[in-house]
């Protein structure tokens, strides 16, 4: 079964992007294979915010299906994504069950919240940069539930940035399987 990874750049206070939503401040890692990272995934998940501010950068999905949660965006107006703007849950437990590489929950601390609440995150894997940004927008937002995680590997590089990976643990009281009990409504 696939895997729904929420791998982000993170300040060291817990922002992924600035106050502006500016990300400039994440600095490339020359001993870090961006490239073997991207081939993990064949399907990029991400909210609204994210995808209009990666478009306009004009960050290109090399192969890649994208998939965008959004109430707001029409269908019609972005034929090159999947818009799903309701069911989200039941969308993210198809593609669970699909063939295929992970998907990249790419960005989004609300969408990350949102899944999570779900139980359809299966691992957190924040890229800390050494750099304090003193506001912005979260890596993970209030209100949030809880979750144990339990750490599979973590790495550190010489700029000072360090990779960790977390899977997260599905046996805490109130846990639910994938696609079990109602359904939200994004």
């Amino acid at each position: 079964m696939r895997k729904v990874r929420y791998q982000v750049a993170c300040s060291l206070d817990g922002y992924i992007a600035g106050p502006e939503d500016d990300y400039d401040w994440i600095t490339p890692e020359p001993a870090f294979d961006f490239n073997a990272l991207y081939d993990q995934f064949d399907t990029l998940l991400m909210g609204r915010r994210t995808y209009e501010i990666v478009s306009a950068a004009g960050e290109s999905f090399r192969g890649k299906q994208v998939i965008v949660a959004s109430r707001k965006l029409r269908q019609q107006d972005h034929p090159e994504v999947e818009v799903v703007s309701k069911d989200l849950e039941h969308r993210v437990n198809e593609l669970h069950r699909q063939p295929g590489r992970d998907v990249w929950l790419y960005g989004g601390g609300e969408l990350f919240s949102e899944l999570l609440k779900w139980n359809l995150v299966d691992t957190v894997e924040p890229a800390i940069i050494p750099v304090l940004l003193g506001g912005g927008v979260p890596f993970f937002p209030s209100p949030a539930v809880h979750r144990r995680l339990t750490l599979i590997r973590q790495s550190v590089y010489p700029s000072g940035m360090i990779l960790l990976e977390y899977e997260i643990q599905k046996d805490l009281p109130g846990y639910r399987e994938h696609g079990a009990a109602d359904s939200t409504v994004v």
